[in-house]
């Protein structure tokens, strides 16, 4: 049985600039740490793990997410900058107000297509912030 989505995890290489982007979406910073040793190792399945993580949360305290930067071990490869439908690429969506004023706030947000009228109902709307990660906007109609 599944009780409720706890948070989820994006691993980045800039921590600070995903932080201050969900800071800008209007996340807010709940705790900050690093983690290590055995237990790291055995539960990601890596050796040598040394993690910085930062958790943000929606304002309405429902949603988290983990944002995470792997000092060891050295990362693979860079995030992928592939178009939306490839498999495996982050996608993370959020009911906003108004897509046009949180558009106006992310410095640096790439738009992916264009903000788009779903029927009479939502105004949605791709951006990729950093990494390469894609964030929905949703504006559901008033």
């Amino acid at each position: 049985m599944i009780y409720r989505l706890d948070h989820v995890g994006v691993v980045v290489e800039d921590l600070a600039a995903a932080v201050a982007f969900f800071v800008e979406l209007g996340l807010e910073v709940e705790g900050r740490t690093t983690v290590e040793g055995e237990w790291v190792d055995q539960l990601v399945g890596l050796d040598g793990v040394r993690a910085d993580m930062v958790f943000v949360r929606t304002p309405d305290g429902h949603g988290r997410i983990e944002l995470s930067t792997f000092r060891s071990p050295g990362t693979a490869g860079a995030a992928p900058r592939a178009p939306v439908n490839v498999p495996g690429i982050p996608r993370i969506t959020f009911a906003v107000e108004s897509v046009e004023d949180v558009l106006g706030r992310l410095r640096g947000a790439e738009l992916v297509g264009e903000v788009a009228q779903f029927g009479d109902g939502y105004r949605y709307c791709y951006v990729r912030g950093p990494e390469g990660i894609i964030v929905g906007l949703a504006e559901q109609p008033n």
